[in-house]
């Protein structure tokens, strides 16, 4: 390389730092913790965008670390982007997973100022259950039904949601998709259910985003993205869910992958592009 001579960055810009291991609850005596990515230069006082996301576990405690890698891509372009967790359905049932999640953004709204973010952008993005539970954050904002005692008072609605192939009905993939399953406490769904016949499918609705779709609330805009060969989660699903919001009058849009499977060769940098420029259309 030929001898070159370049400015040095004293701002940071372009750098993102990672803080690890932030305790925001303890429920039930189980530390909950996220992992935080942010820019390294200042927002000079207005505060970063905030983008929530929780890694598809199938209801049980996610790996916050899978999609770090992509997610700092976003950070990078001036977000601050929080991997958050919830307990398994395993050692608590639906809805506590969404509890703990509207519990995190809580507690990122009540320390915004120390992490510099702006508490009037936040969206909320997530895969398979976590998309699942991105897509109840925006219908469900503020609901006192999903609320809980930390860092009360505060707001835990959102001002976009990206959705890639959550489940959006979970009777239906129930009682159709994996219909026949045994009742047996080791069932994922079952367990997620509460583990309890009689009211197993009315708590499988209260986590069904299907059932908030009604014409006259104001719900934030939704980006659903969805392979047509995934055979864990359906993509007719999305579509249906897409469908319901299209006919009531809701701003959505549906990305549909040619051939692609749940994760895996699902995610290619054309992708993200589309989710990142949707993030910075709705929350800047």
């Amino acid at each position: 390389m030929a001898k070159i001579s370049i400015s040095n960055n004293p701002e940071y810009k372009g750098l993102v730092d990672m803080k690890a291991n932030i305790v925001f609850a303890s429920p039930d005596g189980e530390d909950l913790a996220l992992q935080l990515l942010k820019p390294m230069w200042s927002s000079g006082g207005k505060g970063f965008p905030l983008v929530v996301f929780i890694q598809g576990s199938a209801w049980t405690k996610p790996n916050q670390f899978w999609e770090i890698p992509q997610l700092s891509l976003l950070s990078r372009r001036g977000y601050v982007v929080a991997s958050v967790t919830h307990r398994s359905c395993f050692s608590a049932a639906a809805p506590a997973f969404l509890k703990d999640v509207k519990t995190a953004i809580r507690f990122l709204r009540a320390n915004a100022k120390e992490y510099d973010i702006d508490p009037e952008r936040v969206c909320a993005w997530g895969t398979s259950s976590g998309g699942n539970t991105a897509l109840l954050l925006g219908l469900t904002g503020d609901d006192p039904a999903f609320e809980t005692d930390d860092w009360g008072g505060v707001s835990t609605s959102v001002s976009a949601v990206v959705d890639c192939f959550g489940p959006t009905d979970l009777n239906r993939m129930v009682d159709v998709q994996y219909a026949g399953m045994p009742l047996t406490d080791d069932n994922l769904l079952y367990a997620l259910g509460g583990r309890d016949p009689e009211h197993y499918h009315e708590t499988l609705k209260t986590i069904s985003p299907v059932e908030y779709v009604q014409a006259g609330r104001r719900l934030p805009p939704f980006l659903i993205l969805h392979g047509d060969a995934d055979d864990v989660v359906l993509y007719r699903d999305s579509e249906a869910f897409y469908d319901k919001l299209q006919a009531a009058g809701y701003e959505s849009d549906l990305v549909c992958v040619h051939d692609a499977p749940h994760e895996g060769s699902f995610w290619s940098p054309e992708l993200l592009e589309i989710i990142f420029t949707f993030i910075e259309k709705h929350i800047g």
